[in-house]
């Protein structure tokens, strides 16, 4: 379609939408009662007499209701699958010449984003959602997960190990009629509305976003963080402060498939205190002390959480001695782990 054209076609599709909210009132009033008059629309409405009749010609300039010119006139509704028809098939052709021209910006953020809007957070969460290798963990409000839970499942079919805490709880749907299992390993609900929404995959790309601003009030804002120096702040504030103020709501009845790989200590250290028997882990990270890169291998000697789960211990047991594990920007751990992957029968190539 010629510039002009499409620029001819857009404004008519949006002219055609712009009513005021006078015309609002009287459309969905006449849709309601089928016909009315002007006095009965102005009963009916908050539209002032004097100006119904100025509202009722513009509806009726746009095709949306039909004028019977009589004493008193009426005011005849048009069945809605017909008043908008030509306007659906004109924008759906729109749509279509609008995506031809559409050039896809560059969805990589720098290391620390600010964002106020609202289809752009929501954007970059389901681009988070994508990302994911391994492991994703997520607060988010039950609308959320409707509105995510198709790309929730494609990402439990791919076996990525999913948590999700969804707030407040109490609009959370029954485990009895939701499928949880299918969006996660294991799902907890946290009562009150001001949680925010959190996403971190594999440790490391992740954003917060306030709960306004999910909403669209204009002066909230997200954070998307893609380095995982920083990501390590969002992935441990949902690890220690929400998830251990939160109750499960479901955890997958399935057995987790080895070997697997985890981007955050607590998330494996969760998994290896609820299961039996032995497990071995490749570690990749840093030594504490010295900041060399640093593998370490062998069996898994020690699991173990602290108080809300601040604290979390695990120890691999390698040939030359005990070696202590610790999350990003460790201290008293020996190694500073980047990425854990555990077997069952021997640790893991890296």
């Amino acid at each position: 379609m010629p510039s002009d054209d499409l620029e001819a076609a857009l404004d008519g599709v949006i002219s055609r939408f712009n009513l005021g909210e006078y015309e609002i009132s009287a459309y969905l009033a006449v849709l309601q009662h089928g016909e009315l008059t002007a006095s009965e629309i102005a009963d009916r409405t908050d539209i002032p007499q004097p100006r119904v009749y100025d509202t009722v010609r513009s509806l009726g300039e746009v095709g949306l209701v039909e004028l019977k010119e009589s004493r008193p006139m009426k005011v005849i509704a048009i069945d809605p699958r017909e008043s908008f028809g030509d306007i659906q098939e004109s924008l759906d052709e729109l749509v279509e010449d609008l995506s031809a021209r559409y050039t896809a910006p560059a969805r990589e953020p720098e290391a620390v984003s600010l964002v106020k809007s609202r289809p752009t957070i929501l954007r970059y969460l389901e681009d988070i959602i994508d990302a994911a290798e391994y492991e994703l963990l997520l607060s988010l409000t039950p609308s959320l997960l409707d509105r995510f839970e198709d790309t929730l499942r494609r990402r439990r079919e791919d076996g990525i190990g999913t948590e999700i805490l969804l707030s407040p709880a109490g609009d959370a749907p029954d485990p009895e009629m939701f499928d949880y299992d299918a969006v996660a390993t294991t799902v907890k609900g946290r009562r009150g509305i001001t949680t925010p929404v959190v996403a971190v995959a594999d440790g490391n790309y992740s954003m917060y976003a306030t709960r306004e601003s999910v909403r669209g009030a204009p002066d909230r804002y997200g954070v998307i963080f893609n380095r995982s120096e920083l990501g390590f702040l969002v992935s441990g504030f949902l690890n220690t402060v929400l998830w251990t103020t939160a109750d499960t709501i479901a955890t997958a009845d399935t057995e987790l498939p080895f070997p697997r790989r985890y981007g955050t200590i607590r998330r494996c250290i969760s998994d290896l205190v609820a299961l039996e028997g032995e497990f071995y882990a490749t570690i990749e990270g840093r030594n504490v002390a010295t900041g060399d890169s640093w593998v370490v291998e062998g069996r898994v000697g020690e699991v173990s959480f602290g108080p809300n789960r601040e604290v979390a211990t695990l120890v691999v047991e390698t040939e030359d001695g005990p070696v202590d594990v610790g999350g990003q920007v460790a201290a008293y751990e020996d190694i500073e782990a980047y990425e854990i992957r555990v077997g069952r029968d021997a640790p893991p190539s890296a």
